[in-house]
């Protein structure tokens, strides 16, 4: 349903045209996760659900995919104003 996106979120990991918010840098330490976990899930994952922001209207998604470890993790991103994929927050699944 969301290819589309999903293969324009691959390639922004691929190119490393990406930034993690603070919340997700915290929430990465807080998990026990790597960048590179967060990098293979959503190379390997699938989008499984979009959500827009109440008030700007500005869609995010929740990738499902496996971390390193082969454990299942959740990334949430969005694309932001420059371009880059923006990684709001990440957790274990």
């Amino acid at each position: 349903m969301f290819e589309r996106v999903l293969r324009r979120f691959r390639e922004k990991v691929r190119t490393g045209q990406y930034v993690m918010t603070v919340h997700a840098e915290e929430e990465l330490d807080a998990e026990g996760l790597a960048v590179f976990d967060i990098e293979s899930a959503i190379l390997n994952g699938r989008i499984f659900e979009r959500q827009r922001d109440r008030k700007t209207r500005e869609a995010k998604y929740l990738v499902r995919g496996k971390g390193l470890d082969d454990e299942p993790v959740v990334a949430v991103v969005k694309l932001g104003p420059t371009g880059k994929m923006v990684i709001v927050t990440v957790y274990r699944d």
